[in-house]
């Protein structure tokens, strides 16, 4: 029986200690541009679902009328287009360079049109760790989150006035840099 205890003891810290060395030593990927570790995705995403299963809402209080999504269009476009990308856009330089890549939602490969709203709403409220996912139902306020999660909810079906809002700022044209030449600092004498 000690030999059983001992193996089983043994067996569970094994583990453990492999996995702190493994971390410690530095050799755990951290850079986006690592690969993925075994079953990240899958255990991430059955947290993120647990989680938001249990706290998202079912119903919205704010209604897919076209004035909401028109409103959910200008807030998506100032605050969530520059990482989740505008119709028919590619994704930004600073989309590419996050990990794992921000869902392009306004393309029709990723649009969330089959996901519940209060699940839209949850992750835009409170945004995603270790993703680069804020949220923002502090800075924005419920109304504008649900206009936006509506929004995205019915991206597929949007009134005209409502694409207009997305559209023109993505066939607006973005000037380019300017290179300065930094200055130098006075010669002292």
């Amino acid at each position: 029986m000690k030999k059983f205890i001992l193996g089983l003891i043994v067996g569970l810290l094994l583990p453990v200690v492999g996995g702190y060395l493994y971390i410690k030593m530095g050799m755990m990927p951290v850079a986006t541009s690592a690969a993925e570790l075994p079953m990240e995705r899958k255990i991430a995403g059955m947290a993120l679902h647990a989680r938001m299963h249990r706290e998202a809402p079912k119903d919205s209080p704010v209604p897919a009328d076209e004035p909401n999504l028109t409103q959910g269009a200008r807030a998506y476009v100032a605050n969530c287009s520059f990482c989740h990308g505008l119709p028919g856009q590619p994704a930004t330089n600073a989309a590419k360079g996050m990990f794992p890549l921000p869902p392009q939602l306004l393309n029709k490969d990723e649009m969330v049109t089959d996901d519940p709203v209060g699940e839209t709403y949850w992750v835009a409220a409170n945004g995603i760790r270790l993703t680069g996912m804020p949220g923002f139902g502090e800075t924005l306020g419920s109304t504008q989150v649900w206009q936006i999660s509506q929004m995205l909810k019915n991206a597929d079906k949007l009134p005209p006035s409502t694409m207009a809002e997305l559209t023109k700022s993505a066939s607006a044209p973005v000037p380019a840099a300017e290179q300065k030449e930094p200055q130098k600092s006075p010669k002292k004498k």
